[in-house]
């Protein structure tokens, strides 16, 4: 029965990023971020649009204990991952030998500017 139960909740996940993979930038397809985030709603990890609201306005990151400004500690922990700032479920890190720095701070920015983003096509 668990193992029912457990492939109808891995399948709805499935269906639910492969709705918002849509929206997603090709790179975080190629990154497999839509695997945990979508736009717009929480699944495994928090929606990118909630995570830009919580850094709205936020100038400086902690990570590892060591303080950054807030496009580069984040850029630090999707590359490494890390776990705390969204609950228990620890992120993987996208990229851990920081070959990618581009690519992340590409993605970083994007999930950033989500809010205003949403402002523009409201208009």
């Amino acid at each position: 029965m668990k193992a029912i139960i457990g492939s109808m909740v891995a399948a709805s996940l499935m269906i639910a990023v492969s709705v918002q993979a849509e929206e997603m930038p090709e790179l975080a397809k190629k990154f497999s971020c839509n695997a945990c985030h979508t736009i717009d709603r929480r699944t495994i990890g928090p929606s990118w649009r909630e995570t830009a609201k919580k850094y709205k306005g936020v100038a400086r990151f902690t990570y590892k204990g060591k303080e950054y400004p807030l496009a580069e500690g984040l850029v630090m922990k999707v590359s490494q991952g890390g776990s705390g700032n969204w609950g228990k479920m620890p992120m993987p890190g996208n990229d851990p030998a920081g070959t990618r720095k581009p690519e992340m701070t590409e993605l970083v920015k994007f999930i950033l500017s989500l809010p205003e983003k949403e402002k523009e096509e409201a208009k």
